[in-house]
């Protein structure tokens, strides 16, 4: 197969990552079903090549228009050899301050959604023996920090469900990487990023320099977006795809200081931890057979 004849699905296709990574397919002559909750959001990108980008309005929240978006790409082009979930949305706020729908929320558009899209998807890339799942999480899908619990948590839940889907697909033909970009600059730090129902006074000291951090940088972070998705198509040209693609200096940065922190905190207890089987149990390593 060319490149030309490759499809892509594009969620979250009118802002940010999204609409870099379908600008950038579209340019390279390849084929992209571009969805976003308002469809007069996409008319630049079908602009580009009307025969070649098929505009959807798409709510991936919703079951049935999940399902009819890759209807409509199957019926348009017959395939979809890439599915970029990239749809989502931020949160910043102490864990007590957020109410348990709007942890919901969360949690049904940046994990629910990315996993059912995905298994909407599947029937169709294993009867084509290929397919890649291009999944968004960020850094914050390997490590937390306080200020951004209901993001992180829905981010990690779908890195886990990713790494175990990667696992099973593989005999299909079927790649899924992880995309973990640090601070790059998108509408996560706009008006779009979910604020807590019920501020409570007591956590100010903590939130506060972590809302300058990240409202007062918006629209000046350092990341590129278009970089970035010139790297999520260099994954998925790849024939041997990562796992894994982390993006931007900072977030390599956090996640090595955390991980070595990680790892002197877990030491700490390892004997007393490792010291907790019955005398006499068999061992078997995770994971293995």
């Amino acid at each position: 197969m060319t490149k030309q004849d490759r499809v892509w699905f594009i969620t979250g296709a009118s802002a940010g990552f999204g609409q870099a990574l379908a600008q950038a397919v579209i340019e390279r002559g390849e084929r992209a079903v571009v969805a976003a909750r308002r469809r007069e959001r996409l008319a630049e990108l079908q602009a580009l090549a009307p025969d070649r980008v098929l505009p959807l309005a798409l709510d991936v929240t919703d079951p049935a228009a999940r399902q009819a978006g890759i209807d409509q790409a199957l019926a348009r082009f017959g395939r979809v050899d890439v599915l970029a979930n990239i749809a989502g949305r931020g949160s910043l706020g102490a864990v007590e301050e957020f109410a348990p729908d709007q942890l919901r929320d969360q949690m049904e558009l940046n994990f629910f959604a990315a996993a059912e899209m995905t298994r909407a998807t599947l029937p169709a890339m294993r009867a084509q023996g290929a397919g890649h799942i291009l999944n968004l999480t960020s850094i914050g899908g390997l490590i937390s920090i306080g200020g951004f619990g209901p993001y992180c948590a829905s981010k990690f839940a779908l890195e886990a469900w990713t790494e175990a889907l990667a696992d099973e697909v593989a005999a299909f033909g079927i790649h899924a990487t992880l995309v973990e970009p640090g601070n790059f600059r998108t509408e996560f730090a706009g008006d779009v990023n979910m604020r807590p129902k019920a501020p409570i006074e007591a956590y100010r000291p903590v939130i506060a320099p972590i809302e300058e951090f990240l409202y007062g940088q918006a629209g000046r972070q350092p990341g590129d977006p278009a970089k970035a998705a010139a790297a999520m198509i260099a994954v998925v040209d790849d024939p041997n795809p990562p796992r894994r693609l982390i993006l931007g200096p900072d977030a390599y940065e956090v996640l090595d200081r955390t991980y070595a922190a990680r790892t002197a905190d877990i030491a700490r207890y390892r004997e007393m931890g490792e010291g907790t089987n019955y005398p006499d149990a068999e061992v078997r390593a995770i994971g293995v057979g």
